[in-house]
């Protein structure tokens, strides 16, 4: 998914060290993809004071839209550098196409990932069958010595993990035993938990990883805090067992996770960087290339099959864009 926002912020993030202390709940905030009926999503990540979990670096939440209500997703083609892009549907379908060839169908309980390394386009749309479209778009930075990799898209289909009161979808990394083929370029884990009423899991996890819960439905308490629709749950490193208690309804919840991702990054639009000079780099080379038509075979490539218009670039903000760290 592109970020939309016709005036997206700088957003400097820093590889920092985690916060001492109990479980920190991060709150959403609204953000509107798109004209008067657009599609609103709930944001989680990045925050001023929480940028990155692990290498997870954007939770974008959305649904149960009511397609002929909302329109729906359409996502025109836009670029993407230096990072991964999660997938992950709840209700619905989205049709999925990209510059390295991809035309593939998102589905519910699928992983499609797609990895930008050097640059990438793709476009978005859902499907005329879908009537509620119910997800979650998640993207990851990639360490310095990884970004400049070749694009790819990848798809997986996760088993269903049984547990005492519980089930999992592994489709990033390793937990409760299974294990994702999925590429990625640092330690991490991705889950679907869904929970049956009144049920407690103390679920093993990776306690060298800081973890994050975002609760899609349902009520649950993770290591005894109560958290919200929506929003998401903080954990630093340190303990190798997550609890989760799940209230009258059950709950369904994403797991989020890794190593502490140690390296500043540079975050606008659709681009991550290192450097101010690289992000305007990367936004002229998508407005000259593909926007303008001068080069469709660039960086970027084009996206076949795609009827519309490519997605322009927003103007830069009026300031230099500063890494630290």
């Amino acid at each position: 998914m592109s970020n939309l926002e016709k005036e997206p912020p700088e957003l400097v993030i820093d590889g920092e060290p985690p916060v001492a202390g109990a479980i920190e709940i991060l709150e959403p905030r609204d953000v509107p993809l798109g004209g008067p009926r657009a599609m609103n999503v709930r944001r989680t990540l990045p925050q001023r004071h929480r940028s990155l979990i692990g290498a997870w670096c954007f939770v974008d939440h959305y649904g149960p839209d009511v397609v002929a209500g909302s329109g729906g997703m359409v996502v025109p083609p836009h670029p993407h550098t230096g990072l991964q892009t999660v997938s992950w549907l709840f209700a619905g379908e989205i049709d999925h196409r990209d510059s390295v060839g991809t035309h593939a169908p998102v589905r519910v309980g699928e992983l499609n990932l797609m990895t930008a390394g050097h640059g990438i386009a793709h476009s978005e749309v859902s499907t005329d069958a879908t009537t509620v479209l119910h997800g979650a778009q998640l993207w990851l930075a990639l360490p310095d010595a990884s970004r400049h990799t070749a694009p790819v898209f990848e798809h997986y289909t996760p088993p269903v993990v049984a547990l005492p009161g519980a089930s999992v979808r592994v489709f990033i990394g390793s937990l409760v035993g299974s294990t994702s083929p999925a590429l990625t370029f640092s330690a991490l884990v991705g889950a679907q938990l869904d929970l049956e009423p009144f049920s407690t899991v103390q679920l093993p996890v990776d306690a060298a990883f800081e973890h994050g819960v975002l609760l899609d439905a349902g009520t649950v308490s993770v290591d005894g805090d109560e958290l919200p629709v929506a929003h998401l749950a903080y954990r630093e490193p340190g303990r190798s067992t997550l609890q989760l208690v799940a209230g009258a309804t059950g709950a369904r919840l994403l797991l989020i996770g890794g190593e502490p991702f140690g390296e500043s990054i540079v975050m606008w639009w659709n681009f991550i960087g290192r450097t101010h000079e690289e992000i305007v780099g990367f936004r002229d080379e998508w407005q000259t290339d593909v926007v303008g038509g001068a080069t469709p075979e660039g960086r970027f490539g084009r996206v076949a099959g795609y009827a519309g218009r490519p997605l322009p670039a927003p103007e830069l903000p009026g300031v230099r864009l500063k890494p630290r760290g």
